[in-house]
């Protein structure tokens, strides 16, 4: 387990380990998020960088009997 610790000015270090992991490189923007007792951090997208990325989706919906 990774621990990090809250600097005065409110600041967090990412390891090196997850920054390696996730591909973090600095002047990336992140969204940061509370979700219940925790803290997110969602990489921003633009655009162009999501293009294609549900190439691969399967598109088949099982549907009931009596629908068309």
């Amino acid at each position: 387990m990774l621990v990090v610790t809250v600097s005065p000015k409110f600041q967090v270090v990412i390891p090196p380990a997850i920054r390696e992991q996730l591909g973090i490189e600095a002047g990336r923007r992140l969204q940061v998020l509370a979700y219940d007792n925790r803290i997110e951090l969602l990489p921003i997208e633009n655009a162009t960088q999501l293009r294609g990325f549900l190439r691969d989706i399967d598109t088949t919906v099982p549907r009931e009997n009596d629908r068309a």
